[in-house]
Formats: structure tokens, C-alpha cells, sequence
């Protein structure tokens, strides 16, 4: 499932291709085909991101999209070549077109249903309204893992599987340590952490988590071969040689996901 800086960097390629046409807009597929006669032909007037949601403005309606785990957004310039039929959403102008193939959500929304999204999602490291403390405040009264509460949605909106293991390991915290035991510091130090990283995910459209220190050219080791590309300390690693101390990677199931640290950085304590 796309992490939150891949919905960002979306809701800014749609908002670049369609902000202020009025495009075609189809449904293939014809899961969405209602929707689509309503808005085809409507400007696009703005885009959003929250968390893994995205949304896009037309007049007083939003289409939300949630790509799930099996969603994918794909653009091409114009001329836009005849959709499959596995297409769910089309939009098209004299410049560009993009596809939406296979999200869990695609839905024609009002405003104040758009607004009851953003109200069960927590804070999310990449909008400008986002409120640390209140994602603090729930973390603070919990006896769950601190792993398990990164990837809560109602929590932190946005963060996934890598930035999870990743923000733990670079200011080696325990994945089990209990929220509660998480100073204020503690969380201020991971949540800045993660708005950079997240920043940086969104420029490059890719993530990577490694200091300056720890690339492959500084240490002298082969680059990350995989297929979600970047450079990180313990996601997809285990069994390998940590790059600080060079112990093994450990993986466990949690969270119904699969968590990457290394126990020697990562004591609890």
C-alpha cells in the first residue's frame, strides 16, 4: 500500500495536469460511470492530500480515492490512448490524461462528507494543519507498541510499513516499547524526523532513510537492490548486517504487517 508521501506527490501531479481545465472525465470500467457524467466537463479547482487519502475539487464535489493495496495512477500526455477496461476513473485534457486502475475507494463526496474523513484520520506529517500534540496524546495513554500506533491511521495519518521501521531505528526506539513509556521529546525528535523524511519522499518521489554518513558511497558497501528502491537502514533487511553495528536485522509479524529493527540499536531501555 503507498505510504502518505506517494498520495502527496499525486494530489501535486494531478493538481499539475488538471488544475483549472475542465476535463473529461469517464469511468471505463463503468464502476464510476454516474459520477463521471456529473463532473466530465467540470474544472478541476483543487487537489488534497490527507494521510493515504486523496481527494480531487470540482465545484462543491470531491472525488476521494483511496488507493488501497492493489490501486495504481498512471499519466501519459495527450493524445490519451483508448482506455482498458480495467480503468476505474479517466481524466483527460488536450495535454495530459491519467488512469486510475483498482483503488478500494473511488466515491463522489460532498464537502461534509470529505470533512468526516479528515475527522477520523490523525495528523499527518506532510499537511501544514497538523497537530503533533494531538497524535501525542493518544500515544502517551497507551499500553500498545509504539510500532502499532505508528501505523494506526487514527493516530498518524499516513505513515506505513517503511517510514514505521525506519523513524524507530533512526532514534533508536524499541518497535515494542509501549506509547506511554515515549517521552514528549521523544515523540517531538520521531514526529519532526518523519516530516522530513516525508518532505523528502515527496521531492523524490521515492524514499530514502540513510544519513549522509551511511550511503553506499560513504561506507563503501553495494547500493539496495529491491524493488521499492532507496536507501534504508532496516526495512526488507532482515538477517542482514545492521549498517551501524553490524548485528542481524530481526523481523517479526505486528500490527498485521511485517516489522524490520535491529534489536542491538533498538534495546529497550
Amino acid at each position: 500500500m503507498p505510504e502518505g508521501h506517494t498520495i502527496h506527490r499525486l494530489a501535486q501531479d494531478y493538481a499539475a495536469a488538471f488544475t483549472g481545465t475542465a476535463p473529461r472525465v469517464t469511468s471505463p470500467q463503468g464502476k464510476f460511470s454516474d459520477s463521471a457524467a456529473l463532473l466530465d466537463g467540470t474544472e478541476l479547482t483543487r487537489t488534497e492530500a490527507h494521510g493515504k487519502h486523496l481527494f480531487l475539487g470540482f465545484a462543491e464535489s470531491w472525488i476521494h480515492i483511496h488507493l488501497g493495496l492493489f490501486g495504481k495512477v498512471g499519466f501519459g500526455a495527450a493524445p490519451a490512448p483508448p482506455p482498458t477496461d480495467t480503468v476505474r476513473l479517466r481524466l483527460a485534457n488536450s495535454t495530459s490524461y491519467v488512469d486510475l486502475r483498482g483503488p478500494t475507494t473511488c466515491a463522489l463526496i460532498t464537502d461534509a462528507e470529505k470533512d468526516a474523513v479528515h475527522d477520523r484520520l490523525g495528523p499527518d506529517p506532510l499537511r501544514e494543519d497538523a497537530d503533533p500534540g494531538a497524535a501525542y496524546r493518544r500515544i502517551s495513554r497507551s499500553r500498545t507498541s509504539i510500532a502499532a500506533l505508528l501505523m494506526d491511521q487514527k493516530i498518524v495519518a499516513g505513515v506505513g510499513n517503511v517510514y514505521r521501521a525506519e523513524v524507530l531505528f533512526r532514534h533508536r526506539v524499541d518497535p515494542y516499547r509501549a506509547g506511554k513509556d515515549l517521552t514528549p521529546a521523544e515523540w517531538d525528535a520521531l514526529w519532526n524526523d518523519l516530516v522530513e523524511l516525508m518532505r523528502e519522499g515527496v521531492r523524490n518521489n521515492r524514499i530514502d532513510t540513510v544519513r549522509p554518513e551511511h550511503t553506499p558511497e560513504a561506507m563503501g558497501r553495494p547500493p539496495r537492490v529491491d524493488d521499492h528502491g532507496g536507501e534504508v537502514y532496516v526495512y526488507r533487511r532482515a538477517n542482514l548486517p545492521c549498517h551501524l553495528c553490524g548485528g542481524e536485522i530481526r523481523t517479526a509479524d505486528l500490527a498485521a504487517r511485517n516489522l524490520f529493527w535491529c534489536p542491538t540499536c533498538q534495546r529497550q531501555g
